[in-house]
């Protein structure tokens, strides 16, 4: 690619002045949206010395090709490629303490968020003493109708009433994806966020211990303009795995909570699918030879079946989301992945349940103790062999 006279002025003239803002915007199949956001900075940062941090979760459209070719010409345009990762938050994270801006700002690259509402961010937190700046939904002056999606605005406003309780500040869209901060304020908290979920903004109000002080921007929240939305179907159970994070985070390692609520639940499903086996097939079973332990052990295991396919679903879909396995082929093989550390897992309860039971250890006790063993075995070796390492 040849770099035109006026395009080599453009990027002299920008490595010649002090970086003074970050725009980090986190990726995924992103490619048709990515030269115009940066025409719509460009537009509205005139007169800024700022760089695009554009973090690609390794998007399958080639976003992250996309932005390096930009950035060939333009300078200001960055890429971070993400290998083997995946999350908004995460990526956010990673984009602001990439940069060396005293200012760093995030949004989406999506063209929902407006461009134009910068310059006065900047303002805000550089010369009118606001720690923070953010653009809000649901504040006076804005408008969420070109978005188009009452359900999720009325679920933005639930989820916004539990994040201002959580936070103890009261915002009108703490929930916001769109916001600009100091530099040095991210990382002297980055090792305490979580970067769970898809929202960085309460992250970061939930764990800076000084109060901040908030200047709030209303937001005309546009359509999206092209490409998938980075949120899926596991946008609320994220939400609130963020909120459990920022209570007991310390204490239980949020990935293994979530794996551990997930057996639990499977306990639940075994139990019902094998009361609904017994109906729908004690006819059956009942003309047969077997005996009552025998038809017991049938049911039993075709119920475990029943609920270790549960527990893989589930996990792949909410606890290893940013892991989750696609297609047919990879399902299958982490299903009998699963399966087999499974079997494995279910040595190590009872195993280690027989060995405390031996040296005098109350037998409820020992029971527990296998459980908690044996689930801490299933999920070191799923986390490692079937949804990659953790």
């Amino acid at each position: 690619m040849t770099i035109s006279g006026s395009d080599l002025s453009q990027a002299v003239d920008a490595a010649s002045r002090p970086l003074e803002l970050a725009v980090v915007l986190p990726t995924f199949n992103e490619r048709k949206n990515v030269a115009t956001m940066v025409e719509r900075l460009e537009a509205a940062l005139a007169g800024i010395a700022w760089e695009a941090v554009f973090v690609d979760d390794n998007s399958p459209d080639g976003t992250s090709d996309e932005v390096r070719r930009l950035s060939l010409s333009n300078p200001r345009v960055r890429c971070i490629q993400r290998i083997g990762r995946r999350g908004l938050s995460s990526a956010a994270i990673e984009g602001m303490c990439s940069t060396a801006a005293p200012v760093v700002a995030v949004m989406d690259a999506d063209h929902q968020h407006d461009p134009a509402l910068l310059p006065g961010m900047l303002r805000a937190v550089t010369q009118e003493g606001f720690d923070l700046a953010y653009a809000s939904r649901f504040a006076e002056g804005a408008s969420t109708e070109a978005w188009g999606r009452p359900d999720r605005v009325k679920a933005s406003g639930l989820a916004n009433k539990i994040a201002n309780k959580v936070t103890g500040v009261e915002l009108t869209d703490p929930m916001s994806g769109f916001f600009m901060l100091r530099a040095e304020t991210l990382r002297g908290d980055a090792h305490r966020l979580s970067g769970v979920g898809f929202k960085i903004l309460l992250d970061i109000l939930a764990t800076v211990d000084r109060p901040l002080k908030v200047k709030e921007f209303p937001l005309n929240f546009a359509a999206r303009a092209e490409g998938e939305s980075k949120l899926d179907q596991t946008v609320v159970f994220e939400f609130l795995v963020g909120l459990y994070d920022k209570w007991l985070g310390r204490f239980i390692p949020t990935r293994f909570a979530l794996f551990g609520t997930v057996g639990a639940l499977g306990v639940l499903v075994q139990v019902a699918a094998l009361h609904a086996i017994k109906a729908l097939l004690g006819h059956s079973l009942a003309s047969t030879q077997l005996s009552g332990n025998e038809y017991f052990i049938l049911a039993n295991t075709l119920a475990a079946i029943v609920a270790m396919t549960f527990n893989f679903v589930l996990n792949n879909e909410l606890t290893y989301s940013d892991k989750r396995l696609r297609g047919f082929g990879p399902l299958m093989k982490g299903w009998a992945q699963f399966a087999l550390t499974c079997s494995l897992g279910l040595l190590t309860n009872v195993g280690s349940a027989a060995v405390l039971k031996s040296i005098g250890i109350n037998e409820m006790i020992a029971v527990v103790g296998g459980i908690v063993l044996g689930s801490v075995w299933n999920f070191a070796l799923s986390s490692k062999f079937v949804w990659g390492k953790y």
